[in-house]
């Protein structure tokens, strides 16, 4: 079980990345992309951020390649603004659950 300030500071880092990767410039890093979900370990050395595309699974793989070759600037600008003593080393990995769940709703939809 996650401790307060764990929980608090993912929280904040999920804010945080979420800006940062709207500013990115990576052609690959482009479209819909969301912050499905962020698992800090209870030491805050690793960071699991898990993201998802509206355009699908490959989207969100390609988006994961120009995440991870830009993790130093991501490192750098979270570091700026959240002043951390540590910062987590950031592994993104890629999921489906945003197209996933627009399937589910057009299905709903399509039995209305």
């Amino acid at each position: 079980m996650g401790s307060y300030k764990t929980s608090r500071t993912s929280e904040d880092m999920k804010r945080e990345l979420s800006d940062i990767m709207r500013s990115l410039k990576d052609p690959r890093v482009t479209g819909l992309l969301s912050i499905v979900k962020l698992d800090l370990s209870g030491d805050m050395s690793h960071c699991k951020v898990y993201i998802s595309s509206m355009d699908g699974l490959d989207a969100a793989k390609n988006a994961v390649k120009g995440l991870t070759n830009a993790s130093g600037y991501i490192k750098h600008e979270l570091n700026l603004r959240m002043k951390l003593r540590k910062l987590p080393e950031l592994h993104f990995i890629a999921d489906d659950s945003i197209a996933h769940s627009a399937g589910i709703s057009r299905l709903l939809d399509d039995l209305k």
